[in-house]
């Protein structure tokens, strides 16, 4: 299988969404999440790095579109296990049953975040610290954020070239008002890394949202594909394959 494979399943998702747009219907219990990534990382020669994302979401499954966001971050290796990042981004919601109203929700967010790295033999863990600072729909809002993150490769030790691997995932979102508990996400995914730069990862994620007045939780399909830059002369070093949503 070549390259071409996740670069055409990624667009057939995008092309799916957009079609979507104006289809009506009641809220779905089980929505889509598309993800396209590309990734600088940092090695032992260059320190600094960076990553951009593009992500769109659905109501329902390929269908009903509701949510994109944009966002991107510079990112400096403390050493081959702690990556230090600022980041910002732009989120956007909509009605799904009338998207063309325009935006119901927007927000601007910038974030600081550590992540330390454990790789044991075939067990790669990741451990990820975000403190963000958010404006939605203008108001100002603090969020604190802990990812677990757990890749296992399958047919080798380590995630490269042509390596099958699972990777699971859950996070915690707290803030600094009542309630504290926000928000909860737990993920499962099978991934397939196709050579040193791609990466395509499919499986599923449940976000549960938590209010002083109402309660939600929603079951998504999630598509990932992740494109990572090769730099000239850099001195290779094992990376996780990690979503930076």
């Amino acid at each position: 299988m070549t390259v071409r494979y996740p670069i055409l399943i990624t667009i057939v998702f995008f092309l799916l969404t957009i079609h979507s747009v104006n289809v009506k219907a009641q809220d779905s219990k089980v929505g889509t999440w598309g993800i396209a990534t590309v990734v600088l990382p940092g090695d032992s020669t260059h320190k600094w790095g960076g990553y951009t994302e593009f992500q769109t979401r659905t109501n329902n499954v390929f269908s009903q579109f509701q949510y994109y966001e944009v966002k991107a971050g510079v990112s400096y290796d403390i050493d081959k296990n702690f990556t230090a990042l600022l980041g910002t981004g732009r989120y956007t919601t909509f009605d799904y049953m009338d998207v063309g109203k325009g935006p119901t929700i927007t927000e601007t967010r910038f974030w600081e975040q550590i992540t330390s790295n454990q790789f044991l033999y075939r067990l790669k863990l990741e451990h990820r610290y975000r403190v963000e600072q958010r404006w939605v729909n203008g108001d100002y809002r603090n969020r604190f954020r802990y990812r677990l993150n757990v890749f296992v490769p399958l047919n080798n030790t380590k995630i490269v070239a042509k390596t099958w691997f699972v990777s699971v995932f859950d996070e915690v979102f707290l803030n600094n008002k009542v309630p504290n508990f926000e928000r909860n996400r737990i993920s499962a995914a099978l991934g397939y890394q196709f050579d040193k730069s791609w990466i395509l990862q499919a499986g599923w994620i449940n976000q549960y949202n938590y209010s002083t007045t109402a309660k939600s939780d929603k079951d998504n399909i999630m598509l990932i594909l992740m494109y990572r830059i090769q730099r000239k002369n850099a001195v290779q070093r094992e990376h996780v394959p990690t979503t930076s949503d």
